[in-house]
């Protein structure tokens, strides 16, 4: 299909540019989690007449006003002094303007600094650790992903006893001796160890000490094939990510069976079959379920009616086909279905439209849907996000979605055949928020019909007889919200 489509490559979202400014967070001397101002160059005080700020507000703008006439943050000897609060948002500023250095990291030394966000900053390395670990039992949460940290480095994080969670994403150079360094961390709830070759079966065994884990992330660890039997004693655990691990097989989902507390679990492109999600029946606070890509066909719902939570289920790029997809029927809660890149046609709709009266979500991707589908659609009352690409619609099986007046995403590109006559139809769909009707026949006199949209901040009609121009007439004129367009 071409490029307008809205599937993309899978990323990474901690792979984000913005990595030091989208999810900072600190943790004050009251013990509540709140959000650093310093994602500008100054601070603002806005006070009403009388009132005085806090001696932190005072602090906190006077070093920042520091920061723009101070370029050379290395004279800094020492932070310790200061209290934790104002500390912590230094440390912070000088990671998101990227001026944290090896050397003015120093003055950070014995700071009882509680969080570390060092995910993807140039220059992390063994030399950080010291200064690192120096926060000793203040510290709760390192983020060390992309880093040159080695398993000798990781040997210093055992003086953090009190560590909650660890981030050692894409960390290369740390193998199953690191994860010994850090096996007396009892106190950790989330683990996150993506994309890492050195880690191994045998290595897990190390992680079955760490009995309070919450989160563990294991996404593209190729070695760890028949090492998931050592981790079905962490049974508060609640979020598991194997996926891309193209190791895993049935034998591997035997042991997930123990895992009673387990809300989410993503085990995509893997070797599981049928036989392998059966063992998954006794996971009753089971929620999310990812099987892209894995060897399922439909006759794993059977299994799958046995998780009365099930609300999130992926079923993209699997076997699935027209046949069996009556048993969809027993999955009454789910409100988030993928059936994307599977040959299912306007058949396994009529199967969903009278029970899954819960759905908000529906992805029909490349599959075999026409007009006729679309005339189940109406019973999905909730749907809030559609996608039907590269279907076989028509301006007549368009018709059929103005009824789903809770639509807020919807994808129709792809289906070559529609006509401005679609976009009247949408026309009526008052809480669209994004829309996408590349390459069909859409054109310029079709863009009036969107007047309505006033809520719209992403449309995109690449491939259409639409230009850059008349879009954002419309958008000055009538969709004041709109944010994000092509083609622009």
């Amino acid at each position: 299909m071409g490029g307008a489509c809205s599937r993309k490559p899978e990323r990474d979202s901690e792979d984000s540019p913005c990595r030091g400014l989208s999810r900072r967070f600190c943790k004050s001397g009251s013990l509540k989690w709140w959000t650093s101002s310093f994602a500008y160059p100054s601070v603002d005080f806005h006070l009403r007449k009388g009132d005085c700020p806090s001696l932190l507000e005072l602090c906190i703008k006077k070093i920042n006003e520091q920061f723009l006439f101070q370029q050379d943050i290395d004279r800094y000897n020492s932070f310790s002094m200061l209290p934790r609060d104002i500390s912590q948002q230094i440390f912070n500023k000088l990671v998101c303007s990227q001026r944290l250095t090896s050397v003015s990291l120093e003055a950070f030394r014995d700071c009882a600094l509680q969080d570390l966000d060092l995910g993807e900053y140039a220059g992390v390395n063994d030399s950080w650790m010291d200064v690192i670990s120096s926060q000793g039992s203040s510290l709760l949460s390192v983020d060390l992903s992309g880093s040159d940290v080695t398993d000798f480095g990781l040997s210093y994080l055992k003086y953090c006893e009190n560590l909650l969670s660890l981030n050692l994403n894409y960390c290369d150079q740390i193998s199953d001796h690191g994860l010994e360094c850090i096996s007396g961390l009892s106190n950790l709830t989330s683990l996150s160890l993506r994309r890492n070759d050195s880690i191994s079966a045998q290595g897990m065994s190390i992680l079955s000490g760490l009995v309070n884990l919450v989160k563990l992330d294991l996404e593209r660890c190729p070695g760890i094939h028949g090492g998931l039997v050592h981790i079905q004693g962490l049974t508060k655990l609640q979020s598991l990510n194997i996926k891309w691990c193209n190791c895993i097989t049935d034998s591997d989902m035997k042991p997930l069976s123990e895992l009673v507390c387990l809300e989410s679990l993503e085990i995509s492109c893997s070797k599981v079959t049928n036989f392998g999600i059966s063992f998954l029946k006794g996971l009753q606070k089971l929620s999310l379920l990812n099987l892209e890509g894995c060897l399922v066909t439909a006759a794993c719902l059977d299994s799958l009616a046995d998780l009365p939570l099930l609300s999130n289920l992926n079923l993209n790029r699997c076997n699935i086909t027209d046949d069996g997809c009556e048993k969809f029927s027993r999955l009454e809660n789910l409100k988030v279905l993928n059936l994307g890149f599977n040959d299912i046609t306007d058949a396994c709709l009529a199967h969903l439209k009278a029970v899954l009266t819960k759905l908000e979500s529906l992805n029909l991707d490349s599959c075999r849907i026409g007009d006729e589908g679309l005339i189940n659609l109406a019973e999905f009352k909730n749907l809030r996000s559609l996608e039907i690409c590269g279907g076989g619609l028509t301006d007549a099986g368009v018709k059929n979605i103005r009824a789903l007046s809770c639509l807020m995403c919807l994808n129709l590109s792809q289906n070559c055949n529609l006509t401005d006559k679609s976009l009247e139809s949408i026309s009526g769909l008052t809480r669209l928020i994004s829309l996408n009707v590349s390459n069909s026949r859409i054109t310029n006199s079709g863009l009036q019909h969107l007047r309505t949209l006033k809520n719209l901040r992403s449309l995109t009609l690449e491939s259409c007889k639409v230009t850059a121009y008349d879009i954002k007439k419309l958008r000055s004129t009538h969709l004041p919200n709109l944010v994000s367009f092509r083609p622009e």
